[in-house]
């Protein structure tokens, strides 16, 4: 997967012997209905960081956690036990395996070749890598899943927006033998608004570039209103995101995805923080315990100290974004953006991401649960892709064909 096996010489990361391949033993789980129970029940904080005693774990701790403590007196970090969780099939394995011998970079960056399945660099040499390993990290190839947005103002409110999305995710497809196979279209995606009622039928059609300065992603929109399917070309960069009262841009959905080309990308290497892992019990929350005013409630988010990769990526000279200036943390196992802070063109840090992490581990894969940007400059924030009250996440959805991934098709799904 590209993570280091052995754990920390201070014993704070343990080693990774195979991560959760399967439910645990005793753990009653029905993938069809529910979501993925917490394996370790028994599991104790084994400190708290607040605000009162951030410093004593200030290298261990993120800036936007920072930030978030000295804003909310509430705002904590309950830190368990870290627990090297993360696994893939054995044909991933296999796949990654070949990707460090055959895997490229396209001259600009921009785009992948050679490589197919599972992360392209295994042996990332630089920061473009590690965020591409992101992009195309495995998370089976076929899926549909229904989630909650939760747009929550200063005095505490919001309204739920439901979506269905879909993906058939391409360079997961066991057919293909390398990158050049996939016509430069990595991932097929389909989001449907359909509650509430003022936005039901609202339909988004994504077709993801592997190559954006060859050929950039394609977009389109159906409105229900208009009934007409339009291009979409606004469903990139930093464009407001679809669902997100304009609290986060296009290209942050799901940590970092689109076109890298408006920045420089630098890795800044690799230690030890605490970031959001193994969070059952979150994903099992109702939602009415879980979105509270300021932040969510944070008894219910595990945190545990992992080795993350730290990439910055800067706006190129010329170069327009609302982020000046972007700082990812991607854990080595699930290599996926575990947080983030942006800041603004004046260089002050503005929105914190925060991607809760979880092993899938009946397909397995390691992926993210809720996403949640916090606005350190207003007090609002977007509590994102929460699956807490829909149904399960249908890993293996085998019924999905690429035909339904047109803007004719479309137009059939945008009803009220």
């Amino acid at each position: 997967m590209g993570g280091e096996m052995a754990g920390t010489t201070d014993g704070s990361v343990p080693a990774w012997t195979g991560g959760l391949t399967a439910p645990p033993a005793g753990v009653k789980f029905d993938a069809k209905t529910q979501n993925p129970p917490n394996p370790f029940p028994g599991d104790k904080p084994a400190f708290t960081v607040n605000a009162g005693n951030m410093g004593q774990y200030a290298d261990k701790l993120l800036d936007g956690y920072k930030q978030l403590m000295k804003l909310y007196p509430t705002y904590h970090m309950n830190v368990y036990q870290s627990r090297r969780t993360c696994s893939l099939p054995e044909y991933v394995y296999s796949a990654i395996k070949n990707n460090a011998t055959v895997g490229d970079l396209t001259a600009d960056g921009d785009g992948v070749t050679g490589a197919i399945m599972g992360v392209p660099f295994p042996i990332a040499s630089n920061g473009m890598e590690i965020v591409w390993n992101k992009k195309l990290g495995f998370r089976n190839f076929k899926v549909t899943r229904q989630f909650a947005a939760a747009p929550v103002q200063r005095n505490g409110s919001y309204n739920l927006i439901t979506v269905q999305d879909e993906a058939i995710l391409r360079w997961s497809d066991p057919s293909k033998k390398h990158a050049e196979d996939l016509n430069n279209v990595s991932i097929l995606y389909i989001a449907n608004t359909i509650a509430p009622a003022r936005l039901a039928g609202n339909v988004i059609l994504v077709h993801e570039s592997l190559n954006a300065a060859v050929d950039p992603r394609k977009a389109w929109s159906y409105n229900p209103g208009t009934r007409r399917v339009r291009r979409a070309p606004d469903i990139a960069y930093d464009n407001p995101g679809t669902n997100t009262d304009a609290m986060s841009t296009s290209d942050a959905f799901d940590g970092y995805n689109g076109a890298m080309d408006r920045y420089n990308w630098t890795t800044k290497g690799r230690s030890v923080k605490f970031i959001s892992y193994n969070d059952y019990d979150a994903i099992n929350t109702k939602y009415a315990d879980f979105v509270k005013p300021s932040h969510l409630n944070q008894d219910r988010v595990r945190y545990e100290p992992h080795r993350v990769w730290t990439v910055q990526a800067d706006l190129k000279p010329g170069a327009r974004h609302v982020y000046a200036r972007r700082v990812m943390h991607l854990d080595e196992d699930a290599q996926i953006v575990d947080a983030a802070e942006n800041y603004d063109g004046r260089g002050q840090l503005w929105r914190f991401q925060e991607v809760q992490v979880a092993n899938y581990y009946h397909v397995p894969t390691c992926g993210g649960a809720a996403e949640i940007v916090y606005d350190l400059l207003d007090g609002r924030y977007l509590a994102l892709s929460m699956r807490n009250e829909e149904p399960p996440v249908n890993y293996f959805a085998d019924e999905l064909q690429e035909s339904r991934y047109t803007p004719e098709a479309i137009r059939t799904l945008g009803v009220r």
